[in-house]
């Protein structure tokens, strides 16, 4: 009989084209259905809660399949992660029902930027964090990153992936320091293409001091000025966490 089910998927983005297949090139979601049709024989589509950028990692991307399988979920995630490739693996895999959807059910998404903030860069860093070498004012980029908090238009900072609503509400933005790491978190219901990537580039103008930190103000009132910032690189950015209603 088939069955439906969700699986929390972790990998390293470093050598993917993204997440989303695509007829050339590797990404996250041809290799997990490679994985899938080697174990159960059945060639099947599988639905992402979001579709991240060539580079960008995930401790938390929620996945969505339908297949047939004779044994437990359990026994399904250790087939699969015995034939996935080293930077990716399931976290877990459940059954779920058939109307259960990874991207419109969520309820919220969060995603995390690590800058290696030290004069010497760090190889061991260098595939998971930005290197920024310049001393940054952190304390000034965490004042910016308040007026973010609140349903906002972002269009200064992103296109909607789909229709034209800009509109998004972010429940946490902040600044945490660990060692040589400076970490952005920001949570939200839904994010626009490379939303989160622009506002590291405006937060690190403002750390630069090129920028006040209450342009951040401006930015999501739509007085400011479209695309403010260049892209902070993918390889600081991981999806951590999708929040559902369970």
């Amino acid at each position: 009989m088939e069955l439906r089910y969700r699986a929390t998927v972790e990998y390293d983005g470093s050598d993917f084209l993204g997440f989303q297949y695509q007829a050339r090139g590797r990404t996250v979601q041809g290799e997990i259905e490679k994985a899938i049709e080697k174990v159960t024989q059945q060639r099947v589509r599988i639905v992402g809660a979001g579709r991240t950028d060539a580079g960008v990692h995930a401790l938390g991307q929620v996945i969505a399949f339908n297949v047939v399988w004779r044994h437990s979920a359990q026994d399904l995630q250790r087939a699969l992660n015995a034939v996935l490739p080293m930077d990716v693996a399931l976290r877990d895999c459940r059954v779920v029902p058939f109307d259960f959807h990874p991207r419109y059910d969520a309820l919220w998404r969060q995603y995390r930027y690590v800058i290696w903030n030290e004069a010497v860069r760090s190889p061991l860093w260098q595939r998971y964090a930005y290197h920024v070498s310049e001393p940054l004012d952190v304390a000034a980029m965490q004042e910016a990153s308040q007026y973010l908090i609140g349903s906002h238009d972002f269009a200064a900072f992103g296109k909607a992936p789909q229709g034209s609503n800009t509109v998004r509400k972010v429940l946490q933005a902040e600044w945490m320091v660990e060692g040589k790491c400076l970490i952005f978190e920001i949570t939200a219901d839904a994010f626009l293409r490379h939303m989160v990537r622009r506002i590291v580039g405006t937060l690190l103008q403002i750390g630069r001091g090129q920028r006040a930190p209450e342009e951040i103000a401006l930015l999501v009132q739509g007085k400011a000025g479209r695309f403010p910032a260049p892209l902070a690189p993918a390889q600081g950015l991981c999806l951590v966490k999708i929040g559902y209603a369970e």
